[in-house]
């Protein structure tokens, strides 16, 4: 196992997250700057790449390559989780317009959409917790996952799939389609922080799940990928407790294959260049950084 060395690319900004490469850079959002930035690796300037995104979080994209965001409540221009414009899921479209997946669930606005992916079959699954003391714009009472189904007529309908998450984070669906495995990652007292594997049933339900890590009192896992071998590549940990922030390598079954220290608080990853082989980590602190390494996306 070599040592990924991590190079600052970009920033500051505000609060990066939602790493996604799309062929000719990498896309990342900026939570309070309230747009998705474009990275271009060779000459190394960041550009708007859309803006008034109501501060989306994820980025995700399907087989067709079009962009999906989980627009959140981090309010433009601040440095708080409130109640913002957002809270929905959405694609951003190539002419510049956005189509709004789902925003309600049996009526109630989401709570804060914070992580996506889109499998082989369309399905879009995106976590729906509420970070930050302001709990008082939430219209839901639980902080779940969620399946949405394109329907018949263009539209989609979301449908919750767990029932026992309280901070449901980073997501990502296994390549056999079988797994989707869930960051819990809640920062309370005596709460989990685990990565969960839940079975995914023919109907789209899932089973009970299996806790493949558990990170104690620590901070757990903010985003993750898997690389071209099925394993999972995660950021989790900081700097105030436990073996700080890191990087780390997990087989399915959630061995700990490697670790790699982070130099500041990450929040999520994503793998590209040219060859995939490059990983571009997202932070807390608002950077962008790239390490080189043996793995490929």
């Amino acid at each position: 196992m070599s040592e990924w060395i991590f190079e600052q690319v970009a920033g500051p900004f505000g609060f990066t997250e939602g790493p996604l490469w799309i062929g000719d850079g990498l896309l990342f959002t900026d939570m309070p700057g309230d747009r998705v930035l474009h990275y271009d690796p060779q000459t190394g300037q960041c550009t708007d790449w859309r803006t008034g995104t109501n501060s989306a979080n994820g980025l995700t994209a399907d087989d067709q390559g079009r962009v999906y965001a989980a627009e959140g409540t981090f309010v433009p221009g601040s440095d708080r989780f409130v109640d913002g414009p957002g809270r929905r899921i959405v694609r951003y479209e190539s002419d510049g317009s956005t189509t709004v997946i789902c925003d309600h669930y049996e009526g109630k606005r989401f709570n804060s959409p914070n992580d996506l992916v889109v499998d082989e079959q369309g399905r879009v699954w995106f976590t729906d917790p509420r970070y930050g003391d302001d709990r008082s714009h939430m219209e839901l009472s639980h902080e779940s996952v969620y399946r949405a189904d394109l329907q018949p007529d263009g539209s989609y309908l979301a449908t919750r799939v767990t029932f026992d998450t309280t901070k449901p984070n980073g997501i990502i669906v296994a390549s056999n389609m079988q797994t989707l495995y869930v960051a819990q990652s809640d920062y309370g007292v005596d709460t989990a922080r685990e990565l969960r594997a839940y079975p995914i049933v023919g109907d789209g339900s899932l089973g009970a799940y299996d806790v493949v890590h558990n990170f104690g009192p620590h901070r757990g896992i903010d985003g993750m990928r898997l690389d071209s071998e099925g394993c999972i590549i995660a950021t989790a940990g900081w700097k105030e407790s436990g073996p700080g922030p890191m990087i780390y390598v997990f087989e399915p079954n959630g061995r700990v294959l490697e670790t790699h220290p982070f130099p500041i608080n990450p929040t999520n990853c994503a793998f590209g260049d040219a060859d995939g082989q490059s990983l571009y980590v997202t932070s807390l602190d608002g950077y962008l950084y790239r390490a080189r390494t043996e793995r490929r996306g």
